[in-house]
């Protein structure tokens, strides 16, 4: 018995160090400026990350209607809180997001990389009244470069358009079932974040003056509401239909800007570029309500307990009722599809690979951005595994490693348009064990 217990305990120690080196590195990450390296970024509030762990991002982002991906162990499903009502362990989940962009229009191209935090989620089982999740999500990114070449009396200079920052959704829900099959369920959520945009002239270095540089700072924050429903019908005693509804109604939240006008030395080292050395104005805050967009997303799937699951989801977002700045277009309705599964060959196998799940899927966005003319689509193929990590036997624990990748192309050359091409890898850590459980040893 004392062999057990030590064995076990090195498990779990195992399991806790893995654990805690990716919530210090997704900590990290968090802490830093986030940038999405996509021109479209700059439109609206950024770009929309969406509520989606890894998992369900290599199935296309089906996640409506999921409530336990193999019919055992439950996922948390932030995307729709009447899933938390599955949980039968705790489960903590952690992780972290990558990025690769190929830029393109009709006269250049360029390559852009990013590294950001993903997530970290946690979720409780309650018994008979379902269970409650909370965690950080990101909600949003701004990432963008843009730069002309002009000269005045022969003397060249770059006008050059940045921006970066990000939005936080720091959140707390519950879902319970009511009756049978079914269950509902609700996320209060605090975003929060900076948003910073700035337009810079650059000089010459040989010219010896100084670069005018404008700083317009968005800080955001507000408590946003969303829900969702479930139900599940079994199909004999291997296979189960799941119908999901997730939505939210149009959020208020709050933005507060401040414009900042300064002046920066030029500099050949890219570490002391752009540091302003005094500021000639400073505007008083202003401040004004958003309304974030009517939300409705609908998901089927279909799954045998155990071997394999698949589904569809289709969503649907209103973006035009919200607050565009002065100058911006303004943002359209969005549709969305999503299709994808997940297949374990074998769970009883003694090859380590049968137990693997292997995910696959696609989606495809029409998205709220409408520019010169013409609709902005993003489209992508996604693709994933989760790795079973050592059963931890006597105390129920149970982990596995997930990745994620989405190969996706948005917009076109054309038009003046920017296309990008990317991919996108998230990676997240899932621990399920029995949290508050006293052991009894002989």
């Amino acid at each position: 018995m004392q062999k057990r217990f030590i064995s076990s305990l090195r498990n779990k120690s195992l399991q806790l160090l893995l654990a805690g080196g990716i919530l210090a590195s997704s900590t990290t990450a968090f802490a830093q400026k986030t940038t999405s390296a996509s021109p479209y970024s700059q439109l609206g509030i950024g770009q929309i990350r969406e509520d989606l762990l890894p998992q369900y991002r290599a199935m296309g982002g089906i996640s409506t209607a999921i409530r336990t991906l193999d019919g055992i162990y439950y996922n948390t499903n932030p995307s729709n809180p009447a899933s938390y009502s599955a949980a039968r362990l705790s489960v903590f989940d952690a992780g972290l997001y990558g990025n690769y962009t190929q830029l393109k229009s009709t006269t250049r191209s360029a390559n852009t990389a990013d590294f950001a935090f993903s997530h970290i989620t946690m979720t409780f089982p309650m018994q008979k009244f379902g269970g409650i999740s909370l965690g950080l999500l990101p909600f949003s990114d701004v990432g963008y470069r843009t730069n002309s070449q002009e000269s005045i009396n022969s003397e060249t200079f770059n006008k050059v358009f940045t921006g970066e920052g990000g939005l936080t959704k720091a959140y707390a829900g519950w879902g319970v079932r009511v009756y049978k099959g079914l269950s509902i369920g609700a996320n209060m959520s605090y975003l929060f974040g900076t948003l910073n945009d700035y337009s810079r002239v650059e000089f010459p270095l040989s010219s010896g003056a100084l670069n005018p540089q404008r700083q317009n700072k968005r800080e955001i924050q507000g408590i946003i509401f969303d829900y969702g429903l479930q139900y599940e019908q079994p199909i004999g005693k291997e296979y189960a239909l799941t119908f999901g509804y997730s939505g939210s109604l149009n959020n208020d939240i709050k933005e507060r800007t401040t414009i900042f006008d300064t002046r920066t030395q030029p500099s050949s080292d890219p570490d002391n570029q752009n540091i302003p050395i005094d500021t000639t104005y400073m505007s008083e805050r202003t401040s004004r309500h958003l309304t974030l967009p009517l939300k409705h997303n609908v998901g089927v799937t279909l799954a045998r307990n155990g071997k394999w699951l698949i589904g569809a989801d289709f969503k649907y977002a209103d973006w035009s009722r919200f607050q565009v700045r002065n100058g911006e277009g303004e943002l359209r309705k969005n549709y969305g599809v999503s299709v994808g599964g997940q297949l374990t060959p074998d769970r009883s196998s003694l090859n380590y690979l049968n137990h693997v799940d292997y995910r696959l899927g696609f989606r495809y966005n029409k998205t709220q951005y409408f520019l010169a003319g013409q609709d902005i689509n993003d489209m992508a193929v996604t693709v994933g595994v989760g790795l079973p990590l050592a059963r931890t036997q006597y105390s129920g624990a149970f982990s596995k490693i997930n990745f994620s990748a989405e190969f996706g192309q948005m917009g076109k050359v054309a038009n003046g348009l920017l296309r990008e091409r990317y991919i996108n890898f998230n990676i997240g850590f899932t621990l399920n064990d029995r949290w508050f459980r006293r052991n009894q040893f002989d």
